[in-house]
């Protein structure tokens, strides 16, 4: 006899396999679907900025990774191009780390430990049928093209150029980020634990920029970082090897709708496959996960009488997500749009602002809590 589900899940990274252990947990069928791919040629070089709610969730599925794979951030730097600076301080806001710097094949390989116990849970190379479609593909989603659904997107006109670096001084569990005069926008998140003096870097440059940096010699190419990065932790070695992809904010129009030709079928976005935004705050993986968060929720608290396809109950989904979403999209592309804008005295002006923010106690503590994922309204 043919194996029924309940959820279908297109896409098997953090967001999916989060989604997947959390809809399991309900008991509801799932079927996973990860096609079989080739080895991929250059290492996985992702490290993302994890709030105290992403913990939480994570940690409640026991799949948060191991100590030195979870650097906790103790400081928050920011400069400007000219004297603007912020710091933000795990003391002031009462001990607890303002994030954790996690290594994502760390995080994919504890998901797919959880996975394995977990009987609800089985993984398909193909979609299969179900009442519900989940569709967590990422940016590039293949399903999200085939169903029509617009993706509004806004280039930025710059490339993200990561890498990792060893550093001659120890990071003290600091995250770093500079704004250059000229639009670009460095960032050093800590690796390898307390002590550890390891770095991922996200370089946000113009396209025409990125382009001589992506094949420049390793020498340059530090050198330029360590100009950058103002010489903040000494002298820098290349340990991995450069990845690059357009930076864009987008978001689709729709989040549900019916598959096609099917009345008892239902789709709904989720994570990048949903929304794209700016890695200036580090929040991508996050707004995915409370993505996750959110439509385990609505769907565990669903009137008992009403099909996982109903999409009046998606629609709760949606609103609820969209809404959540857009402070943290609105903030991060201001952000950029900000800082890449050249005039004399708009850099004065937001330098001034900087400045005053780093000085205004209550907002800054409340911005603070907002990015540490503290203000109430995630799903538990």
């Amino acid at each position: 006899m043919a194996q029924t589900f309940d959820i279908c899940i297109r896409g098997a990274g953090v967001v999916g396999r989060t989604l997947a252990l959390l809809c399991a947990r309900e008991r509801l069928r799932v079927a996973l679907v990860a096609p079989a791919q080739a080895e991929p040629a250059t290492p996985d070089l992702r490290a993302y900025a994890l709030n105290a709610a992403s913990c939480q969730l994570l940690q409640a599925l026991r799949a948060w990774p191991d100590a030195p794979h979870a650097t906790p951030v103790l400081r928050m730097e920011v400069a400007a191009d000219q004297d603007g600076a912020v710091q933000f301080d795990a003391a002031e806001q009462g001990g607890q780390p303002l994030a954790w710097i996690v290594d994502v094949p760390a995080l994919q390989a504890r998901l797919q430990e959880a996975l394995r116990y977990q009987p609800q849970v089985e993984w398909v190379d193909a979609p299969v049928a179900a009442p519900l479609t989940v569709i967590c593909e990422g940016r590039a989603s293949s399903t999200r093209a085939q169903l029509g659904v617009e993706f509004d997107t806004t280039p930025y006109g710059q490339t993200a150029i990561a890498t990792r670096l060893q550093c001659q001084l120890p990071h003290e569990q600091v995250a770093r980020q500079w704004f250059a005069p000229d639009g670009s926008i460095l960032a050093f998140l800590p690796l390898g634990g307390p002590q550890g003096n390891s770095v991922a870097v996200v370089w946000s440059v113009s396209h025409e920029q990125a382009a001589p940096w992506l094949v420049a010699d390793e020498e340059s190419f530090t050198q330029q970082l360590l100009q950058a990065s103002r010489g903040a932790l000494g002298a820098l070695q290349m340990i991995a090897p450069r990845a690059s992809w357009p930076l864009q904010q987008a978001r689709a129009r729709h989040w549900c709708g019916r598959m096609p030709g099917r009345a008892d079928q239902a789709w709904v976005l989720a994570g990048d496959a949903a929304h794209n935004v700016h890695p200036l705050a580090g929040q991508g993986l996050n707004l995915g996960l409370a993505d996750a968060a959110l439509l385990a929720q609505v769907l565990q608290t669903r009137e008992s009488w009403r099909p996982l396809s109903d999409l009046r109950l998606l629609r709760r989904y949606e609103r609820r997500a969209k809404a959540a979403l857009l402070p943290a999209d609105l903030v991060m592309d201001g952000l950029q749009q900000l800082f890449t804008r050249r005039e004399t005295a708009l850099a004065q002006l937001r330098n001034w602002g900087m400045n005053r923010f780093a000085r205004s106690g209550p907002l800054k503590h409340w911005v603070a809590q907002r990015a540490m994922g503290q203000w109430g309204d995630l799903p538990s």
